[in-house]
């Protein structure tokens, strides 16, 4: 399976009718947040393939535009919060960032921890039934200690780096961090997992 994974920037060439040319042969589209939902809509519209997505901590609760309101991007997926299995593959997604201010699609360490222990009856059924918990985990922020700041504002989650370390997912994708010097890289590995921070766009390819 091949996917192009975008987050935190709107990129001209991918806003285009042009974009079937440079992604057409990609068999999922998945949004790491603070996306706006048009951009996200326009990529469900042009491609015509599956796009999953999760809200970054930029997100609107409600978009506008000149004729419609939407609170989600239609079309998509949103996977905060769900194990979905795609193509023989398992997906599983957080949005939002570590709170360090007031507003919505952000939270505490603790508040993401309880998400994530949230999702282990379903994780844990997963290695039974199929072998393994999690191929792909699609989050907003990174995770603690892997390509993430000093700076609260883009701290990454202790709850995220210890889901790589338990149940060891092929691919991690995440946004939240910009990347503005290309000498820094935007691919990492941990143990088992490759660690992919989306800025703008990747593209990857996993084996079904």
């Amino acid at each position: 399976m091949r996917i192009v994974a975008l987050s935190d920037q709107v990129l001209d060439f991918v806003y285009t009718p042009s974009v079937v040319q440079r992604f057409g042969h990609v068999d999922l589209v998945v949004g790491c947040g603070d996306l706006p939902y048009y951009y996200l809509e326009f990529l469900v519209d042009t491609l015509h393939k599956p796009v999953f997505f999760v809200r970054g901590n930029h997100a609107a609760h409600v978009e506008y535009s000149q004729t419609l309101e939407r609170s989600e991007p239609w079309g998509a997926v949103d996977l905060h919060r769900k194990l979905i299995r795609h193509k023989g593959l398992i997906f599983a997604g957080f949005e939002g960032s570590v709170r360090y201010r007031r507003g919505p699609f952000m939270y505490t360490q603790g508040e993401m921890w309880l998400m994530v222990f949230g999702m282990l009856p379903r994780l844990l059924y997963n290695r039974l039934r199929h072998g393994r918990a999690l191929d792909v985990l699609v989050t907003h922020a990174p995770a603690w200690g892997l390509g993430d700041r000093q700076d609260t504002a883009h701290h990454g989650f202790k709850a995220f780096r210890w889901l790589l370390q338990v149940f060891k997912p092929r691919l991690h994708l995440h946004g939240h961090i910009h990347l503005y010097d290309r000498a820094e890289p935007a691919i990492h590995q941990f143990g088992r997992t490759q660690v992919v921070n989306a800025y703008g766009y990747q593209e990857v390819a996993l084996d079904e």
